[in-house]
């Protein structure tokens, strides 16, 4: 089974000893970090254990569960509780919060993996699932509610997820504490957020939803909220750390008597505890966290690193950092060098140069490097100034695109091509593609021969952009169409080994130097992470097998569309001349079917070179308001060891 991915962690508040209430000073609801989220699933499934299994009331026990990917992960280890004989569902009722609303029409996706993967495989009585009705005559729906209703106050144990702006179940901003369960208009925002369900289509998602409301959560005599995913992290510290604001109606739970939050790290990284724990208590100041403290500082004050005071520390709870590390003045040249020697215009290490204080070592010169890309522009948006740089100092870059990327096709673009081959003279296949088309059914699978012409015009898109930069696209440009994306759809196959083993074939093949990969924590779809950890086991396989070339090796990790790294974690930050920033938009132009009219573009409205360029001129900024030299953008990476 491949690891879960995350970023090692680098000092911190030391925990051990410190009591909980200074712990949880910070928290308007009680909250816990935990390594990952199976540790804090397992958690879940222990209080749900000892819960049901104390139970003694002469009745069912009910526990309701929130709906989506949250729990999916809970579900699993209840199931496998429950096969080990640890617990029975057989005395409880199970309430489910939300679902979509399909009025009198067969409804053609529920939210409901609840149903598929754990009501299925327990033994809980079918007459005891209380799921919400996604289908049913409107003139019928309000009555049911109320039933419903009725039957789910005071749940004796409430385990629910967040939505990414605070919603819970289907009550977003502007639902009232009072409101009870009930059907609810899906604005256009929650409808597109729901489009990932329906073949990211926004207009094949439902208008309406049925969910459970405020008060009748708010019955539950204990309840549960859970957040995975560095996605999570703002609204996490929002509703934990900021008062109650019914524009985040999740905040509505500071109020209930029995509430806990457990979160994983990503979720969490924005608390005080993780973001600026100095200010709880003690710490274990490795060298990252001295670096976090002192930008944190430098960016709170508003002062380069080197003009920080010995009166900026003490003001701002970093008299630990003193003692420790000081005087001021010190740390202040240190983490001011720390940060400089970061930068480097060379990514693959500069030919015999003292590489002493160089985040790359000067030899072997050139390097073989090779470049994995999710999709197949993930590389130039993300890092193609770096990509640029390493191709044209003379290094041996290799790029690898680890998935075809075909749903992210509009079917315009294909009638587009299809139609251009006809004027040319090429074949006329256009009407039969326009049939294809028109008879898709919305949530089933694109039809394999639509799919293969999208993957096809990716492909081009992808070997123009490498051409651009003068790679040789028949020799060091390489198609993984690795199988776990091949799904026809928005949502995935299981990765499995047989994707490990295309990817350990290429990096056997070049064996290389330096290897870049995406490191999202936060990609919407999870396809950067799939990505991520197959190369990591792949890695992992190979040095098992005895492949040498595995312990010279260096893996760096960028970020992508969705957010950058932290100052405080970055290792190489590759500095961006106004001409590459122009070469890499030009890149990144050459994804035709991916400008304007992207399927899938997230929340964010502007296109991907917009945020590419936003990102690395905010960077560089970034780095200039530290004291650092001005440039006019900037890539970084963090080195995985």
């Amino acid at each position: 089974m491949m690891k879960h991915f995350k970023l090692p962690k680098d000092g911190g508040l030391a925990v051990k000893g410190l009591p909980e209430d200074i712990l949880h000073s910070c928290d308007r609801i009680p909250t816990d970090v935990f390594e990952e989220e199976s540790d804090a699933c397992s958690e879940i499934c222990r209080i749900v254990k000892e819960d049901i299994n104390s139970f003694s009331e002469p009745r069912k026990f009910r526990l309701g569960f929130s709906t989506g990917s949250t729990p999916a992960p809970l579900y699993e280890k209840l199931v496998k509780e429950f096969n080990e004989g640890g617990i029975s569902f057989r005395n409880v009722a199970i309430f489910s919060t939300d679902e979509y609303y399909f009025g009198d029409k067969c409804a053609p996706e529920s939210r409901n993996g609840m149903l598929r993967q754990f009501i299925a495989k327990v033994d809980v009585d079918p007459a005891d699932v209380h799921i919400l009705p996604s289908s049913m005559p409107r003139e019928e729906v309000t009555s049911e509610c109320a039933r419903f209703d009725e039957a789910a106050r005071d749940m004796d144990l409430l385990i629910t997820g967040m939505g990414e702006e605070g919603q819970v179940a289907f009550n977003e901003a502007g639902s009232a504490g009072r409101c009870r369960t009930r059907t609810v208009l899906l604005s256009y925002k929650s409808r597109k957020r729901q489009a990932f369900n329906f073949g990211g289509n926004v207009f094949d998602t439902p208008k309406m939803a049925v969910t459970m409301g405020i008060e009748t959560m708010m019955t539950a005599r204990k309840v549960i909220i859970m957040a995975w995913g560095e996605d999570k992290a703002d609204i996490v510290q929002k509703i934990v750390e900021e008062k109650y604001d019914p524009s985040r109606p999740i905040s509505f739970f500071q109020r209930h008597k029995n509430v806990r939050l457990l979160v994983d790290e990503g979720a969490g990284s924005l608390l005080v505890r993780e973001a600026a724990p100095w200010l709880l208590g003690p710490c274990d100041w490795t060298p990252k966290l001295r670096r976090k403290a002192v930008i944190w500082l430098s960016q709170k004050v508003g002062k380069p690193v080197l003009e920080l005071s010995h009166q900026d520390y003490l003001e701002n709870s970093l008299d630990e950092l003193l003692e420790l590390y000081g005087p001021y003045d010190q740390i202040n040249i240190d983490v001011f060098n720390d940060l400089q020697h970061t930068i480097t215009g060379w990514p693959g290490g500069k030919p015999n140069a003292d590489d002493s204080t160089r985040p790359v070592a000067s030899k072997p010169f050139p390097k073989k490097v090779l470049i994995f890309s999710p999709h197949p522009d993930d590389d130039v948006i993300s890092m193609g100034g770096t990509f640029i740089r390493l191709t044209h100092q003379g290094h041996d870059v290799h790029v690898a695109y680890e998935t075809s990327g075909n749903v992210a096709v509009h079917d315009d673009v294909v009638l587009q091509h299809m139609d251009a081959a006809r004027k040319m003279g090429f074949g006329d296949r256009f009407d039969e593609f326009k049939y294809i088309i028109s008879t898709k059914r919305p949530g089933e699978p694109e039809p394999r021969e639509l799919l293969d012409i999208k993957a096809a015009i990716r492909r081009s898109e992808a070997c123009a952009a490498d051409r651009s930069f003068g790679l040789n696209d028949e020799t060091n440009v390489h198609f993984l169409n690795l199988p776990f994306y091949e799904s026809g759809g928005i949502k995935k196959l299981p990765c499995t080994q047989a994707d490990i083993d295309i990817v350990k074939a290429l990096m056997e093949e070049i064996k290389p130097d330096q290897i870049y990969m995406a490191g999202d924590l936060a990609d919407p779809h999870g396809t950067h992470r799939v990505c991520t950890e197959a190369v990591l086991e792949g890695i992992e396989q190979l040095r098992e097998e005895g492949a040498a070339w595995v312990e010279d090796c260096t893996c760096w990790l960028y970020r992508g569309a969705w957010m950058e790294w932290e100052l405080s974690k970055v290792d190489m930050a590759v500095p961006i001349s106004p001409a590459e920033v122009i070469e890499k938009r030009h890149a990144i132009f050459h994804h035709l079917s991916q400008k304007d009219i992207v399927p899938f573009p997230g929340e964010d409205p502007r296109e991907f070179w917009q945020r590419a360029e936003d990102r690395t001129q905010n960077t560089a900024r970034l780095y200039r308001s530290l004291g650092m030299a001005e440039y006019q953008a900037m890539e970084v990476f963090v080195k995985l060891n």
